[in-house]
C-alpha cells in the first residue's frame, strides 16, 4: 500500500514573492498573522519540533522524512510549478534530488493552474496565467522532469513514474495530453506514465468524458469533508441583522466522503485531516469545525479499508493524505504546538487497525 502526502514547497524565499508580497515572503508569513475570527477559532496555528522551517536547509528535510516513515507515510508528493518554461518553488526538490536526501520515495503533482493572489485573498489578482502552448511546450516540460522520474526513489507503479495533474479538466484536450506523454515517455526508454487525474468533488466536465475514457491510469478523489454549513451573524443597531460575516464553518463529518457518482476505472481515495484558510484568505475563508487526529484516524481507516476491498494488490493500492505540510490552509499533519506528534500517530494507528 502506498500512502503518500502532499507536500508544499513554499516554504523558502523566491525572487518572485518577494516582488508580490515583500522581502521574504514565504508560507509561514501567512501562518504567522493569523488571527482568530469567532469564539473558539484556532489561530494563530504554531507549528511544534520542526519549528517555523526553510526547505532549503537539508536537515529540515531529513527530519520531515523521518517523521513520515516513522508514522507509515511511504512518499511524499511535491507540488510542482510549470509555467509555459517558467519553474517556481523547484528548489527543494532539485536539492533532495541532486544530494540524494533523503533516502525517502517520491513523486510529482502538476500544480497546473494560475496563480492569483490567492496569498492574501485577493483571488482577482492575476501573478502567472497558467497557458498551454502545445506540444514542444509538452517536450521540454518532460525532458525537465526526465531526470525526477528516472531516480531510483521516484514511485512507479510497473515500473512507470506516477504523475498527478492537479487540474485535468483545464487541460485543452486531455485526451491528446495522455497521449502525448505516454509517447515521450515510452520515447525515452520508460514504459510509460502513470497518469493520475484530481477529481475534486464535482464532475469531471460537460465538454469531456471520464479521466478512464480520456486515458489516466487513475483519479484521485478529493472531497472537503464537510456538512452543515455555519455562519457568524452580526447585528448593527443602525443598519439591523448583517446576514454573515465570514470566514465559513462547516462540521467536519464523521462519516468519511465518498464520490457523488460511479466513476469508472480506477479511483484512489484522499484523505483531509483539517481545513482552515483564513491564514490566506481571513474572512473569506472556510474553517472546519470539530476535526481532531483521532476524527482524521477513522477517515483515513475508511480510505484504507476502501482501498484495500478495490484491490488485492498492495502495489497497485493508493491512498493519499492531504497534505503532509499545507499549513495556511490549516491543511497538514507535522507536529504543531497543540497536538504534538498526534496526527501522525492518528496514521500509525490506523495502518495497524487495518492491518498494515
Amino acid at each position: 500500500m502506498e500512502l503518500s502526502a502532499l507536500y508544499l514547497p513554499q516554504f523558502h524565499q523566491i525572487s518572485e514573492n518577494d516582488e508580490w508580497w515583500g522581502d521574504g515572503f514565504t508560507e509561514w508569513t501567512n501562518v504567522r498573522r493569523a488571527r482568530p475570527l469567532f469564539s473558539g477559532h484556532q489561530q494563530p496555528l504554531r507549528p511544534g519540533e520542526l519549528g517555523y522551517y526553510n526547505l532549503l536547509d537539508p536537515v529540515t528535510r531529513e527530519r520531515q522524512a523521518d517523521l513520515a516513515r516513522a508514522a507509515g507515510v511511504t512518499s511524499f508528493c511535491y507540488w510542482h510549478y510549470w509555467f509555459a518554461g517558467r519553474e517556481i518553488l523547484e528548489r527543494p526538490l532539485r536539492e533532495v534530488r541532486r544530494e540524494g536526501r533523503p533516502d525517502f520515495p517520491f513523486y510529482v503533482g502538476w500544480a497546473n493552474q494560475s496563480w492569483t493572489g490567492v496569498w492574501h485573498g485577493l483571488t482577482n489578482r492575476v501573478l502567472i496565467e497558467q497557458t498551454y502552448p502545445g506540444p514542444q511546450d509538452d517536450q521540454a516540460h518532460f525532458d525537465s522532469l526526465l531526470t525526477t522520474f528516472t531516480d531510483h526513489r521516484y514511485v512507479t507503479r510497473n515500473g512507470r513514474p506516477v504523475f498527478v495533474v492537479f487540474r485535468p479538466t483545464e487541460l485543452p484536450d486531455p485526451k491528446k495530453f495522455v497521449d502525448r506523454w505516454q509517447t515521450m515517455a515510452q520515447r525515452a526508454g520508460l514504459p510509460g506514465l502513470y497518469l493520475v487525474a484530481w477529481i475534486e468533488g464535482r464532475p469531471w466536465g460537460s465538454q469531456y468524458t471520464t479521466h478512464d475514457a480520456d486515458g489516466f491510469d487513475a483519479g484521485l478523489y478529493v472531497e472537503f469533508p464537510f456538512r452543515h454549513n455555519v455562519v457568524t451573524r452580526v447585528r448593527d443597531r443602525a443598519a439591523g441583522i448583517v446576514p454573515w460575516i465570514g470566514p465559513r464553518r462547516y462540521r467536519y463529518t464523521d462519516v468519511p466522503p465518498q464520490p457523488r457518482e460511479t466513476l469508472a476505472g480506477v479511483v484512489h481515495p484522499s484523505v483531509q485531516p483539517n481545513w482552515d484558510n483564513t491564514p490566506r484568505s481571513g474572512r473569506r475563508g472556510v474553517v472546519a469545525e470539530g476535526t481532531s487526529p483521532a476524527a482524521f484516524e477513522r477517515h483515513l481507516v475508511d480510505a484504507l479499508t476502501r482501498e484495500q476491498r478495490r484491490t488485492s494488490q498492495s502495489d497497485e493500492q493508493l491512498v493519499v493524505i492531504k497534505s503532509w505540510n499545507e499549513w495556511a490552509e490549516g491543511n497538514y499533519v507535522e507536529p504543531d504546538e497543540r497536538f504534538g506528534r498526534e496526527w501522525l500517530h492518528a496514521i500509525a494507528r490506523a495502518k495497524e487497525q487495518v492491518g498494515l
